[in-house]
């Protein structure tokens, strides 16, 4: 290409466009592209698409901060989201030093340590590890649970009018309902061992599975669903081609706020009729008066809370690496 008498910097030629067939550089639509190559009169919905999705990328990619500004943010933030909870651990231990803190009213970080190397070692009536396993396990089967049921409830509701009457009354009621409330029934349903505990908690984590889920499958862009139906693309390839991916970061909210959800489950189903779990361990520490050990228990399940939203974070970068980071978002 020839310089204009200004003087002008040559224009660079711009990249080729991705193809149609090529479903790696053409996005979702290129896939559709691929799979329905055989309706020629269709290749200018498909171009049409590829470019449409390729103009929207490139409005919404942002440059990557220059390494200064990487440089002064990480030294605001050494440790990243860990850095408050570790000051807050600093001052709450310097509190416990000067005497801001009464040892009837708070045990200091130090002494939460050492309670837990003890009940780790010579706990009674179980050690520090049957704890933390059981009250994992209730946990972890609790939200599987519930997160299947959740999500299929959410799918059908969020692609039919049927599966939403049917199914989004019962579970507004539910959300409304305390934890606390739901327990007794619980209890008398299910008796007193885990099964009652790990209902509980399947219902505090499908309740937000299926609220974020629903609301993201019926929050897809309506010009996506459109232009994939205009390409000939079926039901089962819109559902799995479209929506369901369209719906994948409202999914994966409703999973943090579930993981969320079921460790505030598993707080209460263990206060109530248990002989063994972290809450367990909590209504023992209080009977003897044991604050250490009480504050132990809170140290946990904030340990459980923080690392269920690393989880979270760690599938997002898995599952949604085509979704552009903004300048807030977390190293």
């Amino acid at each position: 290409m020839t310089t204009t008498d200004t003087g002008a910097v040559p224009a660079t030629a711009p990249a080729s466009p991705p193809t149609v067939g090529d479903p790696a550089r053409g996005g979702a639509f290129g896939a559709l592209a691929a799979e329905n190559s055989d309706a020629p009169e269709n290749s200018d919905i498909f171009e049409n698409s590829v470019a449409f999705e390729n103009s929207v990328a490139f409005e919404t990619f942002e440059a990557a901060p220059p390494r200064a500004g990487r440089l002064a943010r990480r030294l605001r933030s050494p440790l990243g989201i860990y850095t408050v909870p570790l000051a807050l651990l600093i001052l709450w231990q310097v509190a416990s030093w000067r005497g801001w803190l009464s040892p009837s009213v708070s045990a200091s970080p130090i002494e939460v340590g050492r309670a837990a190397v003890h009940l780790w070692q010579v706990g009674t009536p179980s050690t520090l590890g049957e704890d933390l396993r059981v009250s994992l396990l209730r946990a972890l089967t609790g939200l599987l649970v519930g997160g299947a049921i959740g999500a299929a409830a959410a799918t059908a509701a969020g692609l039919s009018r049927v599966g939403e009457q049917l199914f989004n009354g019962p579970v507004q009621i539910l959300a409304t309902v305390p934890f606390l409330a739901l327990l007794p029934v619980m209890i008398m349903w299910f008796g007193i061992g885990d099964a009652s505990k790990i209902a509980l908690i399947s219902i505090s984590a499908g309740i937000p599975i299926y609220v974020n889920l629903f609301n993201a499958i019926r929050g897809v862009d309506a010009r996506l669903v459109e232009m994939a139906t205009a390409a000939g693309a079926s039901r089962w390839r819109l559902i799995t081609r479209v929506l369901l991916p369209g719906a994948l970061p409202g999914a994966l909210v409703g999973f943090r706020f579930a993981l969320a959800y079921s460790v505030l489950g598993l707080v209460v189903a263990e206060q109530i009729n248990a002989d063994s779990g972290i809450g367990f361990m909590i209504g023992q520490a209080q009977s003897y008066n044991r604050i250490d050990e009480m504050f132990l228990g809170l140290v946990l399940y904030a340990i459980l809370g923080l690392s269920a939203d690393q989880i979270v974070r760690l599938l997002e970068r898995l599952l949604l690496t085509w979704r552009p980071q903004g300048k807030g978002a977390a190293a």
